[in-house]
């Protein structure tokens, strides 16, 4: 059995069961975030789950948008544009960036990206024409706690996002659930 028949194996007894609180109970829940925030936040497969249950956050109250290492790579990235969306036409008034321990990405290079494509047969041209982005974006990442640093001031810094909208950086532990506050949004530029 393929996973894709696993998961839709599964898919139909979930469906049907008479007890699934998700579907049977939770008929209201709207796209709208109920909590009025945006979570960008890592990838990591640690982090489904334990990191909204840390934050108590349930079904239907913020909008989460995943990407490796948490990272914004140009003004009007995919992540950006997700953003704006929250923003402009969902009702998101504060945006958190998430970013966690021991995250892959700190232990990831473009040359050990490019080595592993290169052996799954992506051409050196294709490699070559993403270079000098990928450098910037798998190369720049150093420390979680000062990526998410980065990643608040160039939302800040973006135009495109309201003044008005707080923008919080955090740490997670994906281990222990702890969060620690690295950037204050509420506080920013008040000094």
């Amino acid at each position: 059995m393929t996973l894709l028949d696993e998961i839709l194996k599964f898919n139909q007894s979930y469906i049907e069961d008479e007890n699934n609180s998700y579907v049977h109970t939770d008929t209201k829940c709207s796209k709208m975030p109920s909590r009025e925030m945006a979570i960008v936040t890592c990838m990591d497969t640690r982090l489904v789950n334990f990191l909204e249950d840390a934050m108590d956050i349930g079904r239907g109250e913020a909008k989460i948008v995943k990407t490796a290492g948490n990272c914004v790579t140009g003004p009007f990235d995919g992540v950006v544009r997700s953003l704006l969306v929250c923003i402009y036409e969902l009702g998101v008034n504060e945006i958190f960036i998430i970013g966690h321990h021991e995250c892959g990405m700190s232990k990831t290079t473009a040359a050990s990206l490019s080595e592993k494509m290169l052996a799954r047969g992506i051409a050196p041209e294709a490699i070559h024409m993403i270079r000098r982005e990928m450098e910037h974006w798998a190369d720049g990442f150093q420390h979680p706690g000062e990526n998410v640093e980065e990643t608040v001031d160039e939302l800040r810094m973006n135009p495109l996002i309201p003044e008005d909208v707080p923008i919080h950086g955090l740490l997670f532990h994906p281990r222990t659930g702890e969060i620690e506050v690295i950037v204050n949004g509420y506080y920013v530029g008040l000094f």
